[in-house]
This record gives structure tokens, sequence and C-alpha cells, in this order.
């Protein structure tokens, strides 16, 4: 791999953190990714909450690739935010992304034109736009999430930036905290209301395509699972003395609509 990173300024450790369980299928491609940035330094570190298929097999095929970068470790845990909290508790990089298993990065240079963006002390944080694809359809876009929209007063709302595409400095981990590890699938969206709403952190949007995921997540499986991220961002407003309701939250799924590509 030839790195066209050529900048005189320090570079600045970037820790990458891939939550997996049972996700032998996909995790190559995530691996590879990683694996792919142009960005030199990049500590990439995989949790496995104690896999019973071949993941583990994967993470060992790939681990020799890293050259020493690569961290991981295999065991039970409390669920995905749980093993998320651990891996950021692993990372020794200033800036910590996370890249779920069953996602890829859409380009090699992500990280690198990422990572500049810290050269400014000022910020805390970082978040761009994603698209969806039909799993086995890699070019075709089904869906397409701009975070450009956001604002933190559209959290009431149940808009947030996406979170595949938001890296922050671990400094900013340390003093908000982890993520809480009692939701069922809303804890993303809780942190970003804590970090954005109490703590007032300076991010900046970056008109980059950062993030390729799968469609099937939990949070859209189904009516039930809706229904379930509706209560939990709910909670993560009222958790954090921030006003909205059922109805309030709900206006991010006809936003959704808009985003979707039928052609």
């Amino acid at each position: 791999m030839v790195l066209r990173f050529n900048r005189k300024a320090r570079l600045v450790k970037v820790s990458i953190v891939t939550a997996t369980y049972n996700s032998a299928r996909t995790l190559g491609d995530t691996m590879k990714s990683v694996l792919k940035q142009t960005y030199p330094d990049i500590e990439y570190i995989v949790v496995d909450g104690s896999s019973t298929d071949n993941t583990k097999d994967v993470i060992r095929q790939y681990e020799p690739q890293f050259s020493g970068r690569l961290k991981w470790v295999s065991e039970k845990d409390g669920g995905i935010y749980d093993a998320m909290n651990k891996g950021i508790r692993m990372a020794t990089g200033d800036i910590v992304g996370i890249l779920n298993s069953d996602d890829y990065f859409t380009g090699d240079d992500v990280i690198e034109r990422m990572v500049v963006n810290f050269d400014d002390p000022n910020i805390d944080a970082v978040y761009g736009d994603i698209h969806f694809i039909h799993d086995g359809e890699p070019d075709k876009i089904v869906r397409y999430y701009s975070s450009k929209p956001f604002r933190p007063m559209w959290l009431r709302f149940g808009f947030m930036p996406a979170h595949p595409s938001f890296y922050c400095r671990r400094s900013v981990y340390e003093k908000a905290g982890l993520y809480k590890t009692d939701y069922a699938i809303g804890s993303d969206y809780e942190m970003m209301v804590r970090l954005f709403m109490v703590h007032k952190i300076r991010a900046k949007y970056l008109p980059i395509d950062f993030v390729t995921m799968r469609t099937g997540g939990a949070s859209t499986r189904n009516v039930k699972s809706r229904l379930q991220l509706i209560e939990d961002d709910v909670r993560g407003c009222r958790e954090n003395g921030i006003y909205t309701n059922p109805l309030m939250i709900s206006m991010k799924f006809l936003y959704k609509i808009f985003e979707m590509r039928f052609f």
C-alpha cells in the first residue's frame, strides 16, 4: 500500500473501534477497508462478543497485515454499547471513531481527509455523511444520509449526525463519559444529546461520504424496533434535561423518506 500522506505536521493517532458478534460474513470487508486507508497512524481495535461463528478466524486472518496496529479481544459482553465502551477504553489514539462490523469505509482516504481538521485546537469532533446499500449490491445507493443540515437543536426532533461518521478527541469521552449500556438501541443518540447539548462540544461538518452501510440495522429492522428507538430517544433527551416527546422524535422518520433513492 502506498501512503500518500506527506504533511509536515505531527501525525495524530486515530483509533478505530469495531464491535462485532457473529460477523464472519462481513467483517473481512470492514477490516480490508481499514487496511486500505492512506493515513499511516491508525490503531484498529476489534471487540468481539465471544462469537460462535468464524469471526475470530477472520480477525486472525487479517491480523498480520496490520503489522502490530491491531488490538482485539473476544469475550462475553453486555451488548454492542458495552463492546464500544471496551474499545474506547483500549484506545490510545488522540482521535476515536466507531466502524460497525457490517460496514466499510467508502473511500481509501476518509481518515486522511478527516484527521486534518483536528489541527484546529478548537475542534472537538467532526462528522459527515454515509450511505446505505442492499447486501450484494454495493454500487447501488438506496439511501444517502447527509449530516449537513444538522444543528444541535434538531436533536429534539430525533435528528443526529450520522454516528458512523462521528470522530472526536479521546479527551471528549474522558470528560463526558461512555455509552450507556442500559439502552436497547438508542445509546448512540443519547451520546449525541449529551455531547452537543450538555457538554456543548465544538464540532465541524465535513462534506465527506465516510461509510457504506448495509441496510437492516437494529434501529430500522421493523416497526417494533422503530417504536423502541422512539422510546430510547425520548428518554435520552429527558435524562439530559432536553424537552421532547414521541411525536417530535417521530419527525425523523418522515425526513428519511427524502433520503431514499428510488432509481
